[in-house]
Order: structure tokens, then C-alpha cells, then sequence
């Protein structure tokens, strides 16, 4: 059997795999020893699967991983997130649809914290979701604003997928982290305005809010809200100034996270137990899904599956491969969840990417968008199926992929301009790199 005929029987077994709720990181790894085996014997297939684990572990920006989950975990576990709505409610409640609005500018906050967008959505899923319906907001657009604001947990840095991204295609993290701030809030902003658009057209989406806050009572909310923040300027600021590395910054982020907790005397030692099991839980887990991640692109590479690649798209410009690929996402999108597509994929277009000479760091942040966008995608929609979960029987599963129509449509706006102006996303990081 030739080699790139494993290769494919290696791809289709891995996604039936995944399909069957096999962790993807045993199907990844498992998928790649069988298939070595195959082409080249036990024994290659032993070393193989004995030394990428070894030397991958041991590359130091993967201990990036576990301190930004330390920080989001002790800002969650601490209270840290406290007050982010009510404090942007002050800002923008009396705008159309100024409490959805709301939502996504607080979850833009929270989600820079947190890295996680699914995190995220089930957190404002329980804030922001009844206080909308409460003011007879339209429960499709209460319940799709918290989805898709969700999915700026990946976007946002500091994010574990851009990790990740970072790893797999030999990309500065650092720059990663500062090239996703402007679409990050680009991405904020269209959804905002776009909120603000329909609910001004169509005043019964979401009535106007009747609020009235007190000078006192702003301040206090402004109090609140201040820690997270103050965390994330910290270090993104940092990062920025060229004063610590990505790496580096996960560790300064969880010393910050602690320090503020124990100034607001939220830093108890149930907080701090249940903070560092979860970066443990959490990190067991990527690191599982890495390591099989590199033995599958070990096994890919070995079957000639890039050069096949290559070959398919030979002829083709670039702009039409990124718009190709950008297809490609969105498709898988769909179906699979977000580490299982930049696994799958990256590994197989890195060489394909590199003939382009696509900017790493710009491809970095189109990935990541496109992602996003899965997240909330038909049929799978992560976040859609977290609201679904904290709604229960009050909201139909339609009526919240009916609203998060809105946002897909809004995100490919944003996508199309991130593509036709790649000066969005590597401006910052050009004036980093000076």
C-alpha cells in the first residue's frame, strides 16, 4: 500500500474516531503509531512515539499553558469578573439593544481573562441572559448576543488556541497575543454596532431600557469592575513594551491575579485549591491533545500528504488559496470543535502556506476568527448548546441558531475585511517588533 494511501485511511480513521467521542488526543496519537507502523515498522514507529513527546513537553513556551489557566482561574474563582456587566450597562444601556450591547463588551473583558470562549458564554449565559429577558428583550437576540460575544474568549489574548497556533507553526506567541487585539475589538465593535442597527430599526427586538443609576451607584459598579482590567492592561501592557515574553506573562498574569485577589481579601485557600486543580485538569488535558497533535503531523508528513496538498492547490493564487482554506474552516467548522480542526488541518497546509509566503501571524489571527465562528455554527455550536443548556425549556434551541444568524453574518463582514486588509492585524506587531 503506497504511503499517501495510509496517509488518507489515517485521516478518515481519525475523524471517525472523533465522531465516536474518542478524545482526540488518543485519536490523534493512536492513528499516528498505527500508521508509522504501516509504513515504516515497530520500531521506527516506537522512537518515533517515545521522542516527540519527550522533546515536545520540554519546549518551554509550553508552560505558557498552564499560567495563563492559573490567572483566569483565580480571576474567575475569585470574583474578579464581578461587576464587568453592570459596569458596562453604564456606558451603554440607553443605546438600542444597550443591554445586549452590554454583553458583549463586558464578554470581551471576561474572555481576556478567561481564554476560554465557551467559559465565557456560560458565564454571562446566567448573568446578562435573564436580566434581557427581564426588560422583554427578544429571547433570540439575548440568548445569540451571549453566544457569539462568547466566542471572543479565543480572539481576545491571551487565548489558549493562539498557544497552540503558536507551537504548531513555529510562530512568536507574543506577537500572536498582540496582532489579536485590534480584530479583537474590531470584532466587539461590529457586533455592538450591529445590535445597535436592528434594535433601532425593529425598536420591539429589545425595548428601551428605563435606568437609572445614581452617581454612588456608578461609582460602585466602576469599583467592581476595576481589577480585570487593571490584569489584562498589565500584561498585554508588558508584553507590549518588550518588558517580558508570552511565556513569561503567563507567569506574571497569575502573580497579578493573586495579588489583587488578596487585596480585595478574595484570595482564601478553597479559591486558590480549586484554581490550581482545574490548571492541573486543564492543562493534563492540551497537553494530551499536543502531544497527539505532533505525533499525527509526524505521521502526515511521513505520507506525503502535504505534497499532495501542494500539488492540488499548484496553479491557484494566493488570495484564492486563503479564501480556499477559509472555506475549508468554515466547513469543518461545522462539524468539529476548534483544537480538533487546527490539529487536523495545520499540519497539512504549514508548507502549503509557507510556497504563499502567507504571513504566519496574519494567517494566526484568521484561523483563530474562523474558529470563532464554528463555535457558534450549526449543527455542532458549542456556545450555542452551553445557552441552550442554561436556558433549559425557556429557549428553543432554533430560536438561538435563528438569532446567532446575525453574528455569522456579521463575522464574515469582519473576516473579509481582516483578508482584504492585512494591516489590521500586523500593525501592532510591527511596532513591537521595532
Amino acid at each position: 500500500m503506497e504511503r499517501i494511501e495510509i496517509g488518507f485511511m489515517g485521516l478518515a480513521a481519525v475523524l471517525g474516531l472523533i465522531g465516536l467521542r474518542v478524545p482526540i488526543g488518543v485519536a490523534m496519537g493512536g492513528t499516528a503509531f498505527v500508521g508509522i507502523f504501516l509504513m515504516m515498522g515497530l520500531k521506527p514507529a516506537i522512537g518515533i512515539a517515545k521522542g516527540i513527546p519527550y522533546n515536545l513537553i520540554g519546549d518551554w513556551n509550553l508552560s505558557a499553558v498552564p499560567m495563563f489557566l492559573l490567572m483566569g482561574f483565580i480571576a474567575v474563582e475569585a470574583g474578579l469578573t464581578r461587576g464587568l456587566f453592570g459596569a458596562a450597562r453604564i456606558f451603554l444601556a440607553r443605546i438600542p439593544g444597550g443591554l445586549a450591547s452590554s454583553t458583549v463588551l463586558a464578554s470581551a473583558l471576561f474572555a481576556s481573562a478567561s481564554g476560554s470562549s465557551v467559559a465565557t458564554a456560560a458565564a454571562f449565559s446566567r448573568i446578562a441572559v435573564p436580566e434581557m429577558l427581564r426588560a422583554n428583550y427578544q429571547p433570540g437576540l439575548a440568548t445569540s448576543s451571549v453566544a457569539a460575544a462568547g466566542t471572543l474568549g479565543s480572539l481576545i489574548p491571551p487565548s489558549v488556541l493562539m498557544i497552540v497556533f503558536g507551537l504548531l507553526m513555529d510562530v512568536s506567541i507574543s506577537q500572536l497575543f498582540i496582532a489579536g487585539i485590534i480584530p479583537g475589538i474590531l470584532t466587539a465593535v461590529m457586533f455592538i454596532l450591529m445590535i445597535t442597527v436592528r434594535c433601532w430599526l425593529n425598536p420591539e427586538l429589545a425595548p428601551a431600557a428605563k435606568i437609572d443609576i445614581s452617581a454612588e451607584e456608578k461609582r460602585a459598579l466602576l469599583i467592581d469592575a476595576w481589577p480585570l482590567p487593571v490584569l489584562i492592561a498589565g500584561v498585554m501592557g508588558g508584553i507590549f513594551a518588550g518588558m517580558f515574553t508570552a511565556t513569561e506573562a503567563g507567569a506574571v498574569g497569575a502573580f497579578l491575579a493573586c495579588v489583587i485577589a488578596l487585596l480585595r481579601g478574595r484570595l482564601t485557600v478553597k479559591v486558590l485549591r480549586k484554581a490550581l486543580v482545574d490548571t492541573a485538569a486543564g492543562t493534563s488535558s492540551i497537553f494530551i491533545i499536543v502531544v497527539g497533535a505532533a505525533l499525527f503531523a509526524r505521521f502526515v508528513a511521513l505520507a506525503t500528504i502535504p505534497n499532495w496538498v501542494m500539488g492540488f492547490f499548484d496553479g491557484y493564487g494566493t488570495l484564492t488559496v486563503i479564501i480556499m482554506i477559509c472555506g475549508l474552516f468554515l466547513l469543518l467548522g461545522a462539524v468539529l470543535e476548534s483544537i480538533s480542526i487546527m490539529l487536523l488541518t495545520l499540519p497539512v497546509l504549514a508548507p502549503l502556506l509557507g510556497v504563499h509566503g502567507v504571513d504566519m501571524i496574519w494567517f494566526g489571527i484568521l484561523t483563530i476568527k474562523l474558529l470563532e465562528i464554528g463555535l457558534v455554527t450549526p449543527p455542532v455550536g458549542m456556545n450555542v448548546f452551553v445557552i441552550k443548556s442554561a436556558m433549559g425549556s425557556r429557549v428553543s434551541l432554533g430560536t438561538i441558531f435563528k438569532g446567532v444568524t446575525w453574528f455569522i453574518v456579521t463575522d464574515l463582514v469582519t473576516l473579509a475585511l481582516l483578508i482584504a486588509f492585512p494591516i489590521i492585524t500586523t500593525w501592532l506587531p510591527s511596532l513591537m517588533a521595532r
